[in-house]
C-alpha cells in the first residue's frame, strides 16, 4: 500500500488545485456580461443567416455502413491469421457473421443507401452540334438558343 502513497498524493494534491483555481476565478473575476460578450464569436464575423440545416439520414447510414465493413474485418482478421487452430467452427462463425454482414449491406442498398445527391442523368445531345459531340456524349451544351451558329 505504501508504494501506491505518492499516486494517491498526487491525485489529491491535482483535485485540490483544479476546485481551489475554479473558485478563486469565480470569486476573483469581473462580471459585467453585455450583449457582445454573450454573442457567438465566429473569428471576428457576424452570422448573417441561420445556422445550416441538419445533415440528411444518408449520411449516417454511410457511416454506419463504414463501422460494419471495419467489425466485418476486424472479425474475419483472427480466422484469416490462425485458421489451422481455430478449426472449422470459426471458419462457419465468419461465414454465418457474414452472411448476415451481406443481406443488412443489400437491405441498406436497396433502400438507397448509396444514392448521393441528385441523380445524373446524361442529356440527348443535337447530334447536328458544332461541338462534334454524339447524342451518346455525356457532355450538355448549354445556352445555344437563338443564337447565329
Amino acid at each position: 500500500m505504501s508504494q501506491y502513497l505518492p499516486i494517491l498524493a498526487l491525485t489529491v494534491l491535482a483535485v485540490l488545485f483544479a476546485l481551489i483555481s475554479l473558485i478563486a476565478s469565480r470569486l476573483l473575476a469581473p462580471n459585467r456580461p453585455s450583449s457582445a460578450k454573450e454573442a457567438p464569436y465566429e473569428c471576428g464575423i457576424v452570422p448573417s443567416r441561420e445556422p445550416p440545416e441538419r445533415f440528411p439520414v444518408s449520411f449516417y447510414v454511410i457511416a454506419m455502413l463504414f463501422i460494419m465493413f471495419d467489425i466485418e474485418i476486424i472479425f474475419a482478421y483472427p480466422y484469416a491469421v490462425d485458421r489451422e487452430f481455430l478449426g472449422s467452427f470459426a471458419f462457419f462463425e465468419m461465414l454465418a457473421f457474414s452472411a448476415v454482414f451481406f443481406v443488412a449491406f443489400v437491405y441498406m442498398v436497396a433502400r438507397g443507401a448509396l444514392e448521393w445527391g441528385p441523380i445524373m442523368r446524361s442529356a440527348k445531345l443535337d447530334p447536328q452540334s458544332s461541338t462534334g459531340v454524339q447524342a451518346s456524349g455525356t457532355v450538355r451544351v448549354v445556352g445555344r438558343e437563338g443564337r447565329a451558329a
